[in-house]
């Protein structure tokens, strides 16, 4: 495994807990402000400009086939706390939660709409990240919810963005978090966030796990090293953000840690893939409201309907 210094540069500050990065064709990153209750726009130039507001607390984030931006909300799960400089997530407080759902954004009008509130049997309780395939359907995580001695028992779901389905495909899961799709489609990661372990399931059509085939835990992080959401580079690597330790860890297919790349910020929590060639990394590094980029060492991924 190598770790390097500080590869990152700084492309945009005083954001209010950044999360969910979108790389857009125009060069710009489109994240959400967890604490902020916005969708928010960082040019290339750093400046920043509003895209929506968002009731709730806006979490991952993709651009669907119709070119839509589609949301996991997290329904105020966490109260933000503030330390000095720095942002973090706070206990949950049922005063402030309002339910969690998938909601539609209008990328042009701001316009938002809830897309789903729950499966056929059980209401969302703080959706966290999402990745569309090739067909335009999404996989999300449910992280769940934790509340002093009580701690929510949640799952993988599947929808589609036309209302009509919405399918909870793997259960139970615990504090389910970053999820993404091999390159080639054929199988689904997701990271656990107290467990500190990254998943893997494969498919055998969009939106169908393999019958024939069971999670596997393709990683397990030693210490005291918690995930958050990932990115599937083009090599097949699978990036997710690393709290606590505060990097990029990087994870091949065969379940090897290759590299982690340190950000400076405990509250490492997102990354995306963009520019020209998509070999730009995009992070998200909450606790100091700040996005971060750096030249990719390996492929870049462009994702669907990018």
């Amino acid at each position: 495994m190598t770790s390097a210094a500080h590869p990152f540069s700084v492309v945009a500050r005083g954001l209010r807990f950044p999360e969910g990065p979108v790389a857009m064709a125009d060069g710009s990153v489109v994240l959400t402000e967890m604490f902020g209750g916005c969708l928010t726009r960082v040019h290339p130039d750093g400046t920043t400009s509003k895209v929506a507001d968002i009731d709730g607390g806006a979490n991952g984030l993709a651009v669907g086939p119709d070119g839509a931006f589609y949301l996991c909300n997290n329904g105020n799960a966490f109260t933000p706390v503030e330390n000095g400089d720095l942002l973090y997530p706070g206990p949950f407080d049922p005063d402030r939660y309002i339910g969690g759902r998938i909601q539609r954004v209008d990328p042009v009008t701001g316009e938002v709409r809830d897309l789903y509130t729950r499966g056929e049997h059980v209401e969302l309780r703080a959706p966290n990240d999402i990745v569309f395939d090739a067909a335009g359907g999404f996989w999300f995580t449910d992280h769940g919810i934790r509340h002093g001695r009580v701690s929510d028992r949640t799952g993988i779901w599947y929808a589609t963005i036309d209302g009509t389905r919405i399918d909870e495909m793997i259960f139970p899961v615990d504090s389910p978090n970053g999820i993404g799709l091999s390159p080639d489609g054929s199988r689904l990661y997701w990271a656990e966030t107290s467990t500190g372990r990254i998943w893997e399931r494969d498919l055998a059509a969009p939106g169908a796990p393999d019958p024939g085939s069971g999670p596997r835990v393709l990683c397990g992080l030693p210490g005291h090293q918690l995930l958050d959401s990932l990115a599937v580079d083009g090599d097949g690597n699978v990036c997710v953000a690393t709290l606590v330790n505060g990097c990029i860890t990087v994870v091949s297919p065969s379940g090897d840690i290759v590299a982690q790349h340190p950000t400076g910020d405990r509250i490492t929590t997102n990354i995306c893939f963009g520019g020209p060639d998509h070999s730009t990394a995009y992070v998200t590094a909450s606790s100091t409201g700040t996005l971060l980029a750096m030249r990719w060492p390996g492929k870049g991924l462009r994702l669907h309907w990018q």
